[in-house]
């Protein structure tokens, strides 16, 4: 597991979160005034994770630790949204596991990088929208520098890209 520590710069966004607004002047004084990336390079089971994220979540609010963006694996297993249906999983071949994100059901797996962004956004600018917005705009930024055109589409959820001759989703945002 690869820990890198990115000190927050002095400059102001000049609207809104300006790349998760992790440079905007806070509102409270943090215990750590950068935000803390993780790296897991072996799949992590999705219990595992979540129990983390909640323990650090919590430590966050409390200002007791410092906000992280973790990126890693999980071994094949399904999210199963708030509108997921059982009827609707034909092969349920992997553990499920119920979330309260929307959506239906969604497969986690190895090659498919998932990334928990865990930010006091209390201490930020508390607008859910514009958080969302903001971390859809970095996706597509981050995939234009690996050369692929990353999109929101009219009417629906995530970031888009298109192949010859399909469409695929290539990112979805969704918060707790």
């Amino acid at each position: 597991m690869r820990l890198t520590l990115l000190e927050a710069p002095a400059r102001l966004p000049e609207h809104g979160f300006g790349r998760l607004n992790l440079d905007a002047p806070l509102t409270q004084q943090p215990v750590l005034n950068r935000v803390e990336w993780k790296i897991s390079d072996a799949p992590v089971a999705y219990p595992d994770a979540l129990a983390e994220m909640e323990a650090r979540a919590q430590a966050i609010a409390q200002g007791t630790a410092g906000e992280q963006v973790w990126l890693l694996e999980h071994p094949p297993i399904y999210t199963a949204g708030t509108s997921a249906q059982d009827t609707d999983l034909i092969d349920a071949r992997f553990p499920v596991y119920r979330t309260g994100r929307g959506g239906q059901f969604t497969y986690h797996g190895p090659g498919q990088r998932v990334g928990y962004v865990m930010l006091n956004l209390k201490s930020r600018k508390p607008d859910v929208r514009a958080y969302v917005h903001d971390l859809e705009q970095w996706l597509i930024e981050t995939l234009a520098e690996f050369t692929i055109k990353g999109e929101r589409r009219e009417g629906r959820v995530g970031i888009w890209v298109q192949r010859a001759t399909r469409e695929d989703k290539i990112a979805c945002t969704a918060w707790r």
